[in-house]
């Protein structure tokens, strides 16, 4: 080889084993069922909080960021499942519910599990960060769609979307900050739904009822 080549090539290994080593830790988690609205969502969420949710594989990303304890939670949740190096397929017959990939990353090293169903509790937790996710964006998701195309729907998603922080299964609440504050500030919208959007975004900031009547 003409030594004129060998000193880039060189270079562009040697960058590409410091990218590897400075690549941090992502999980990526996703689940395919066909004929289910969405057939498949995947999520990639990386140390730092950062989620990337899409229902195809190839498509832009909508995205949020979750918080320092929920990421730290969910990276201890797949350590918990020694990073995906041991099976979750629980072996029984059951009904199909969908095929579960959750997959591990940190540079070169990586590891997967394919599952269906699983009773392994680390497990469960790790499919129940999943979903909590994929509802919480889910929730943003039909709130933008009704307040675009269905104003009077509105007041009906913001029903479900209180349901859900109610039963704590929402993540990442600054997400729905813009949409609720649109929504409290627009007279297109019912007096009820606005009234409703504004009690939810003082919640999401941790304003007390007090303090916002004041």
């Amino acid at each position: 080889m003409n030594i004129r080549f060998r000193l880039p090539m060189l270079i562009l290994s040697t960058l590409a084993l410091v990218a590897l080593a400075a690549a941090e830790p992502r999980l990526i988690l996703s689940k395919k069922f066909p004929h289910s609205v969405p057939e498949y969502v995947e999520l990639r969420i990386t140390t730092d909080g950062q989620v990337e949710y899409r229902e195809k594989p190839d498509e832009d990303p909508m995205r949020l960021h979750l918080s320092a304890a929920d990421a730290q939670s969910i990276f201890e949740t797949a350590k918990k499942c020694e990073n995906f190096s041991r099976p979750l397929e629980s072996g029984l017959k059951v009904a199909f519910m969908g095929d579960k990939l959750f997959r591990w990353e940190d540079g070169a090293e990586h590891h997967e599990v394919h599952f269906n169903y699983t009773q392994d509790l680390d497990g469960q937790a790790m499919l129940d960060w999943y979903e909590r996710i994929v509802e919480s964006i889910g929730l943003r998701i039909d709130l933008e769609r009704t307040a675009k195309y269905d104003p009077l729907g509105v007041n009906q998603s913001l029903l479900y979307l209180e349901a859900a922080y109610d039963n704590k299964r929402l993540v990442a609440l600054d997400q729905y900050l813009p949409m609720l504050d649109r929504v409290a500030k627009n007279e297109k919208y019912m007096h009820m739904a606005r009234e409703r959007a504004a009690r939810l975004a003082d919640a999401f900031r941790g304003i007390k009822p007090a303090e916002a009547a004041q």
